[in-house]
């Protein structure tokens, strides 16, 4: 599918990895709407891309709808879906006070990062579904944001692990489904890249995730994330697919 001209929706939009990605868009053409929980950064980003911002709970059915909806009414039917927001956490199953890990920080990891990603495909795969087809047949994108902790999670990491490792078992179910509507489905599982959350470590910190990297020994580049999603889009033959994006880096245990 060509970028140029298409109507976009970038969950997490407003920083880091939805950021970049919500700009790369925009800079090949798209019309972007940035959707995130922080209006006012949403907002900045749309401002300086010329989308447009809306506020959104990616977990919440009728606040994803209606972000959808005000993305439609300036941009048209979206034909792109970057599924970007989530969030992060690391807690022992069993506490240093010996008590058992909370039940509701696993509830709301794998809530967000999991179920919301599943309510906003599905509202917007509703929505594209009713779209004229494009070459191919296509009619439309979305993309799935994983980790590698999917595959190689970390102590503390369970509910993190988890959420992501169901969006990766969840892409090619979603594919197929999808297929009869022209409607492609990947995922993307980043290693460690160099995110506003990131960069709130100490430096020495960083550099030492960097160098547990084999090739190249330095954080990912949040532009490098946007540039394989954009490639994404643009390749038709890419569906159902899992694509990790680390520098050939695998976890340690801790």
């Amino acid at each position: 599918m060509k970028i140029q001209g298409q109507a976009a929706l970038v969950t997490g939009g407003a920083s880091g990895l939805g950021e970049a990605t919500a700009r790369e868009l925009a800079r090949l053409g798209a019309k972007v709407a940035v959707l995130d929980v922080n209006l006012a950064q949403a907002e900045k980003v749309a401002a300086e891309i010329g989308g447009v911002a809306c506020q959104c709970d990616i977990t919440n059915a009728e606040s994803m709808a209606a972000a959808i909806a005000k993305a439609a009414e300036k941009h048209g039917p979206a034909r792109i879906l970057m599924n970007i927001a989530g969030i992060g956490t690391a807690k022992r199953v069993v506490q240093k006070d010996g008590s058992a890990a909370p039940l509701e920080d696993f509830a709301r990891v794998v809530n967000i990062n999991l179920v919301g990603t599943y309510n906003a495909s599905r509202l917007f795969a509703a929505e594209c579904a009713k779209l004229e087809p494009l070459d191919d047949n296509e009619r439309g994108v979305m993309v799935f944001t994983a980790s590698v902790a999917a595959f190689d999670g970390q102590v503390g990491q369970q509910a993190y692990s988890a959420s992501k490792g169901g969006l990766v078992g969840m892409t090619l179910p979603m594919a197929r489904d999808l297929a009869q509507h022209g409607i492609r489905v990947c995922t993307i599982a980043p290693g460690l890249f160099a995110t506003p959350l990131m960069k709130q470590l100490p430096e020495p910190v960083q550099e030492s995730l960097a160098k547990s990297i084999p090739f190249p020994q330095r954080l990912g580049k949040p532009e490098e994330f946007a540039g394989l999603a954009a490639h994404i889009v643009t390749n038709s033959h890419l569906n159902g697919e899992v694509i990790r994006l680390d520098g050939a880096l695998r976890m340690a245990p801790r």
